[in-house]
């Protein structure tokens, strides 16, 4: 491979820190200390690797997620329709799916039904994300639209806070710059301003790896929130009684 290429390529596949994953792990132990050991949870959407089971090794975990052919998963199901009696669970935590759901509020509603009464539902959804998951990524949320669809499905909102601050949507973006910057002038419509558009993103570049770096920690340090332009929302809501 040309070492001009090799250099961008390994650049472009090197990870950078996600200060929102760190953030999620928090959210999810959080969840899993606000109730006693021994106390059912669902984890609904876990995805077959289940990443925050570990949270609740002290627990009687269950989860619930389309995909089961691998992996740990309780209920292979839509989670409109979970195979469980109404008022089953001690706690519920959803994370990082409602995006990924045609009917929102149906999903909400369905994770209404299954906790026993005054008991919580812990739940993150992203406001600032690319595309993913295709076709099936359907919806982005507000705090005004997370407060709307909760409270008409019966719930109590408790917390409704950034998941993470502003730096780390910026650490994203130069994440996405450093993985979507073209380099060749063609991607410019040619000529010398093609050109010139090429050079900068050259430099561009391996620039966002180290800013996306910086935001990230910096993001750990100060969860700076007042633009509105966090990545990711969480909310804690209780099942009225």
């Amino acid at each position: 491979m040309n070492p001009l290429r090799s250099f961008y390529s390994s650049i472009r596949d090197r990870p950078n820190r996600n200060s929102s994953r760190e953030y999620l792990g928090e959210f999810a132990q959080r969840a899993a200390d606000s109730v006693p050991a021994g106390s059912l949870v669902l984890d609904a959407g876990s995805s077959p690797e289940a990443p925050y089971y570990s949270c609740f090794r002290a627990h009687r975990y269950e989860s619930a997620d389309m995909r089961g052919e691998s992996g740990n998963v309780t209920y292979k199901c839509d989670l409109t329709s979970i195979p469980v009696d109404n008022d089953r669970y001690d706690m519920a935590l959803c994370t990082q799916v409602l995006e990924h759901v045609p009917y929102p509020d149906q999903v909400i509603r369905e994770l209404h039904r299954v906790p026993k009464p005054g008991c919580r539902l812990w739940l993150s959804t992203p406001l600032f994300y690319e595309e993913h998951m295709q076709p099936n990524d359907f919806f982005r949320y507000t705090r005004f639209g997370l407060t709307r669809l909760f409270t008409e499905a019966g719930f109590n909102v408790e917390e409704l806070v950034e998941l993470e601050g502003d730096y780390g949507t910026l650490a994203y973006e130069m994440d996405v710059a450093k993985r979507s910057l073209p380099l060749g002038p063609t991607h410019y419509g040619g000529g010398i301003l093609g050109v010139v558009a090429a050079v900068f993103a050259m430099v561009l570049v391996p620039l966002s790896h180290l800013l996306s770096e910086f935001y990230a920690a910096l993001d750990r340090r100060v969860k700076y929130t007042r633009t509105g332009h966090c990545k990711n929302y969480c909310i804690v809501a209780t099942k009225r009684v």
